[in-house]
């Protein structure tokens, strides 16, 4: 079976000896969409309601000062999940790692719910990257073995659709559920709609076909594999230096040291050769990716916040300033799946990323206080357009560029970079927060009560701007992937 041709059924074919049915809901890939949709709805929908509820819980729980972490534990944990699955995928195909992700993903929900101290809470959300990371890359071998390539600019495009409803109606109902019935229900309501995805699924994912090594290949093998080890090294070395870079006193030096020691020459080795430096094709593909989500994610993660402390917006409004930003998310992926814009990919990937630093730079402005706080719903979805150019384009250039053979580790190598500018720049953002006073923040629910301090909001969305500026600086090296 070639990338090209379908692994759920074989459709009649035309003249031209391409199947009849056309797009990605006609009959042999009906459920197997319709599931994908379901998974990444839910990922969607927690994403959108965690932003909204998290301002709340960190001081509920008394845990601002350990705001980024709640955040950057879920990248974190899902690096190490991602390189697992990728292996998994390969060796055992995605089935296995796609239903323990999910398991995962809810059981971290209900940890996180019931947590009686942020420390238990960033734990919960560690558990919750281990489902994450899992899923993601899952889904991604998913489409490589079971569409045709021509339909799969489609797919990844219902990949951003399906976060269109939750993000319409996760703020919203995330607000109003933290300020009615609490935080913590936004968290454990989520977990009873994980079956749905699980029945829809389930038969059209039993008729892909396996590679690699197959049933022979045993836990054991798959965990203690290089990219696994290498992976786990990064995600301790990444949590060091973010602990180190929050607390600056001179013990700090030591995990900091130890950090740097497994960071470094763990994530050089699990990126493909010539990341670092944008090599031609497929290394720039999977750098940009790691850019672009770990600008905007920063980015995201902060909002809320400083809308509700610095301009003293309640959670519900808060959140929902986040909402165009997935509706045009949305958009730009289905402008990139239009076919006479397939040559196009280099130049729709820049210009994403430059969409991204613009919508970066205008979000401080709300910090002034003759500028309206919509100016920050306006620049999300500037932003989201970006990201759905860009986003969506990588995907469907990894794919293109991978044997079928090598779909999972690639998957993983391209979400192991989003993960990883995730933590780098989450983290990052931490530190720079703290560092500039953000970590005294305190407010109530709605109104900000404590030392007004902008500077720390100033001081993540500049930097986050100009990463994503160096995005777009880079996306002319993506010319090799698309000869």
């Amino acid at each position: 079976m070639t990338a090209d041709q379908p692994a759920l059924s074989t459709p009649s074919l035309d003249d031209d000896g391409e199947p009849a049915a056309d797009g990605v809901l006609s009959s042999p890939y009906r459920a197997l969409t319709l599931g994908i949709i379901s998974v990444v709805s839910l990922v969607a929908f927690e994403a959108s309601a965690v932003n909204t509820a998290m301002p709340v819980a960190a001081r509920a729980l008394d845990g601002i000062g350990l705001y980024a972490f709640a955040f950057s534990a879920f990248f974190t944990a899902s690096l190490f999940a991602m390189a697992l699955a990728g292996e998994w995928s390969d060796r055992r195909g995605p089935l296995a790692p796609l239903f323990s992700g999910i398991a995962a993903f809810g059981a971290g929900l209900l940890i996180a719910g019931g947590a009686q101290s942020m420390g238990m809470f960033v734990a919960g959300r560690g558990v919750q990257g281990i489902g994450g990371g899992l899923v993601i890359v899952s889904l991604y071998v998913v489409v490589g073995r079971a569409y045709p390539e021509r339909l799969r600019p489609a797919i990844m495009a219902s990949f951003s659709a399906a976060w269109v409803v939750p993000v319409i109606v996760g703020p919203l109902l995330s607000g109003t559920v933290t300020e009615h019935l609490g935080w913590r229900w936004v968290f454990l309501a989520i977990p009873v709609l994980i079956l749905l995805p699980l029945a829809v699924m389930l038969p059209a994912l039993r008729k892909l076909p396996r590679t690699g090594p197959g049933p022979d290949a045993g836990a054991r093998q798959v965990l203690g594999n290089r990219r696994c080890l290498l992976a786990l090294a990064v995600a301790v070395g990444a949590c060091l230096l973010q602990y180190a870079g929050q607390h600056p006193v001179w013990s700090a030096l030591l995990p900091a040291a130890a950090g740097l020691a497994l960071l470094g020459p763990g994530i050089v080795r699990l990126l493909p050769r010539g990341t670092f430096r944008a090599a031609r094709g497929l290394p720039t593909v999977v750098l940009m990716r790691g850019l672009a989500a770990g600008a905007l994610v920063a980015a995201e993660s902060f909002i809320p916040l400083m809308l509700v402390t610095q301009r003293g917006l309640s959670a519900t409004l808060a959140g929902l300033s986040l909402t165009g930003g997935g509706l045009t998310w949305a958009l730009g992926s289905y402008v990139q799946s239009r076919p006479r814009l397939e040559p196009y990919r280099e130049r729709l990937m820049g210009l994403g990323m430059g969409l991204l630093a613009t919508a970066i730079v205008l979000v401080p402005l709300v910090l002034l206080d003759g500028v309206p706080v919509w100016i920050v719903a306006v620049a999300w979805t500037i932003g989201g357009f970006g990201m759905g150019l860009n986003i969506s384009s990588g995907g469907v250039l990894l794919l293109k560029l991978s044997r079928p053979e090598e779909a999972g580790s690639n998957s993983a190598s391209l979400q192991m970079s989003d993960a990883l500018g995730n933590v780098t720049f989450v983290g990052l953002s931490g530190v720079l927060f703290v560092a500039f006073g953000g970590g005294s923040i305190a407010h109530t629910t709605g109104t900000a009560t404590g030392a007004s301090h902008p500077a720390a909001f100033v001081a993540v969305f500049a930097t986050m701007a100009a990463v994503a500026a160096g995005g777009a600086l880079v996306a002319p090296r993506l010319s090799a992937a698309l000869g």
